[in-house]
């Protein structure tokens, strides 16, 4: 049974970790980490050695550093471009409002499947690279993190075939695609959710490489090399932090019609924000 999961593990991290050939081949273009959350002190570099304040609605591309304060939380989207709801001039969909009886339109934007990833305090994470090429039915994606100290939280959505994600640490490297994890420089790692039978990670201790394949609801600790269950209570912990994640970029709009004109009849009544009664 080792040697199958040896096997099987050795399998599927050549496999993620070798698919992003195939992208080079295309128009690849650059992706973009766009901060959609800020909380505490956070700052950014773009590889000149020079810091600066980082707040939500910052873009930045392959080559960038985030660094969290002590006290800072970020929320980062990797991937294509975005605007924040607020710069949107139309949405985009209108339907009547739920209640019948209210005058006026609502219109809902779900949050669309994201690759998010949220920076603990004490956290410095360098984007290596961040491409998307569209290949028409599809997206492909090339995603590499550098994790250089604290620990991440990270939502991947499933990804094609031909993408890749990868997110290096001091001593290993981490492929991973359609799963909810979290990882530390140190190697200590949780997989709470995952559609793609989990994280795969190599760690190299002491000049010995280990590839380890980390499932749905196991945590790794690099102290001992062996996994386990992740305990209840650091599950509730889990489920809050992927909850809020997948939640980040999500915006609902209201339309009503302008009742502040207020016109009254003795025969019908009044009627707020429509013509006068004939």
């Amino acid at each position: 049974m080792k040697i199958l999961s040896t096997i099987f593990a050795s399998a599927l991290f050549a496999t993620v970790v070798s698919i992003g050939a195939s992208v080079y081949a295309q128009d690849d273009r650059p992706g973009f980490a766009t901060i959609v959350r800020v909380q505490g002190i956070a700052s950014y570099s773009l590889g000149d050695g020079n810091w600066h304040p980082l707040v939500a609605g910052k873009t930045l591309t392959a080559g960038s550093t985030i660094r969290s304060g002590e006290n800072g939380i970020v929320d980062v989207v990797l991937g294509k471009q975005i605007d924040f709801p607020q710069s949107e001039r139309a949405p985009d969909r209108i339907s009547l409002a739920p209640d019948a009886p209210v005058r006026g339109l609502i219109s809902s934007s779900p949050a669309a499947e994201q690759n998010v990833v949220r920076l603990t305090p004490g956290t410095t994470l360098v984007i290596d690279k961040l491409t998307t090429v569209d290949s028409g039915a599809d997206t492909v994606s090339d995603t590499e993190l550098d994790l250089q100290q604290g620990k991440i939280f990270a939502s991947v959505k499933k990804l094609s075939a031909t993408s890749q994600y990868l997110v290096k640490i001091p001593n290993g490297i981490a492929g991973v695609r359609g799963t909810e994890f979290s990882i530390s420089a140190d190697g200590a790692t949780a997989v709470y959710d995952s559609k793609t039978g989990g994280l795969v990670l190599s760690l190299t201790v002491g000049g010995v490489t280990t590839t380890y394949v980390i499932a749905a609801g196991q945590f790794l600790d690099p102290a001992t090399g062996g996994t386990a269950p992740i305990p209840p209570g650091i599950q509730g912990i889990l489920y809050g932090i992927f909850a809020a994640l997948k939640t980040t970029y999500h915006v609902t709009v209201n339309f009503d019609y302008n009742n502040n004109n207020c016109y009254i009849s003795a025969l019908t009544g009044h009627t707020g924000g429509s013509a006068p009664p004939k």
